[in-house]
């Protein structure tokens, strides 16, 4: 597992066990820092800004709880992790509930600490990540500056605005690739859950057992490997908001949850008994069609109407292709940074064909296309020649064509006549296609084929008069 160093202060009254986990976290390239009681560890957080506090629940002057308490009002930006040896799925929720990130029993697993800090510290990305997003939306068009200022665009701000302070859960639809769980960051950043946690969860990435406890939680035993109770993402978002990605790929089981999680606000964790009752807005994305899933009875359609109250349609980068200059400046400056260039602009045969090009990828491919640009770029200005080959090709074919349609190519000169004659036999036969075949000396197939190719029909002639 790729490791994200961080800076660790380390709380517990056995100086065997601190020193054993301070040496393991060292080793692995944290700035890791040691406390034995409450009291220091206070003191070193409020001399330096730790990333993360891995700290033990029994300690000699005050317990773990109140040095938790203390974190959450004094250094809201470190996350807590809780370490006992008594752990119940009680006090885990009591401290998850507090304000702690994660809570593990010992005998801690080297591993399990290990995946524990790097979520943490890639929680507190998220949140960097939302506190920006939270600034740029407070200033509204500067958003729309840097995003996008095509009338879709601006229809979804309109929409994003008008019901991030409600309680209403949210659909957004749109292509892989086109920014979804950015507007679902922007719907939290913009409600009154803006404080509370912003949860995401990718329900494709895993399968469907692991997918119930990761959401729900689970208790020691519930099935082969739960050696430990575990806290789930709903009620690590209790207070904030949720938002499940790919929900199109969720199992019958796990729709039959939610649903309940959307009518009663509660659940139960795998394998547990005990229900627990949450405030969680829930925003839900996919890039499937989910009503022909449920004419397929793939997708419940209670579940459907539950989770379809608001939608939010994210356009394709194909169809706003005015934003493309924008969004190419704004992560030209984010990649010059990133990757310690000095790439000033694109030029216009770049930007051009950047807004010609399809771009089945949308923004995500964008972003990948001006990174590739800036690392490669043996200049200050960006060219045509610069641009991957699928979109020098795109372009290129588009040449082709313009050359053979300016030429005079026979096949291109001969379609605006040859369409014309079917639409002349047509007429002349009553719009009888066999009648029509016949004088035209082709086969009804071939007529069908052409008609097809040229977009004839009845209806199109009559819209035409």
């Amino acid at each position: 597992m790729k490791t994200t160093q961080g800076s660790l202060l380390v709380v517990d009254d056995d100086r065997h066990i601190l020193e054993a986990m301070a040496d393991y976290l060292r080793s692995l390239g944290h700035r890791t820092e040691t406390a034995q009681s409450c009291q220091q560890a206070m003191d070193r957080m409020a001399e330096y800004p730790f990333q993360v506090v891995i700290c033990d629940v029994n300690l000699p002057d005050k317990d773990g709880f109140h040095l938790l308490e203390w974190a959450v009002e004094n250094t809201p930006d470190t996350a807590v992790i809780m370490l006992t040896g008594y752990g119940t799925i009680e006090s885990a929720v009591e401290a998850i509930r507090v304000g702690a990130f994660d809570y593990l029993t010992k005998p801690v697993i080297d591993d399990e600490l290990n995946l524990a800090i790097q979520r943490a510290l890639g929680q507190r990305a998220i949140v960097e990540e939302n506190k920006t997003l939270r600034k740029q939306l407070d200033e509204r068009f500067g958003l729309a500056k840097i995003v996008g200022r095509d009338y879709r665009m601006q229809k979804m701000f309109d929409l994003i605005e008008s019901v991030s302070d409600t309680r209403a859960n949210v659909l957004i639809l749109g292509e892989s690739g086109t920014g979804k769980t950015m507007t679902a960051r922007a719907v939290h950043q913009l409600s009154s859950r803006r404080d509370k946690p912003f949860v995401e969860v990718a329900c494709g990435a895993l399968p469907d057992t692991l997918l119930e406890s990761e959401l729900f939680g689970h208790v020691a035993g519930a099935f082969t490997g739960a050696n430990h109770d575990k806290i789930g993402k709903f009620l690590q978002a209790d207070g904030g908001t949720i938002f499940l990605d790919e929900i199109a790929t969720a199992s019958p089981s796990l729709q039959v949850k939610l649903l309940r999680v959307l009518q009663d606000r509660e659940f139960e964790p795998v394998g547990g008994n005990t229900t627990y009752h949450v405030d969680t807005r829930l925003i839900l994305a996919t890039n499937e069609d989910l009503e022909e899933l449920v004419r397929q009875g793939r997708f419940r359609q209670d579940l459907y109407y539950r989770i379809n109250v608001i939608t939010i349609t994210q356009p394709p980068l194909r169809d706003r292709i005015g934003d493309i200059p924008l969004l190419v400046e704004h992560y030209l400056g984010e990649m010059n940074d990133r990757n310690g260039k000095h790439v000033r602009r694109f030029d216009d045969s770049a930007i051009q064909a950047m807004q010609r090009y399809s771009w089945p990828g949308n923004v995500r491919e964008l972003v990948n296309v001006v990174e590739r640009a800036v690392v490669l770029a043996k200049g200050e200005v960006v060219s045509l020649d610069d641009l991957p080959d699928n979109i020098k090709r795109e372009e290129q074919n588009r040449h082709l064509v313009s050359v053979g349609a300016g030429s005079g190519s026979l096949r291109v000169a001969l379609v605006e006549p040859e369409k014309q004659i079917i639409l002349n036999a047509l007429e002349q036969h009553g719009w009888n296609r066999q009648n029509t075949a016949a004088a035209l000396g082709i086969n009804r197939t071939t007529l069908y084929k052409k008609m097809k190719r040229y977009d004839i029909s009845f209806e199109n002639q009559l819209v035409g008069t």
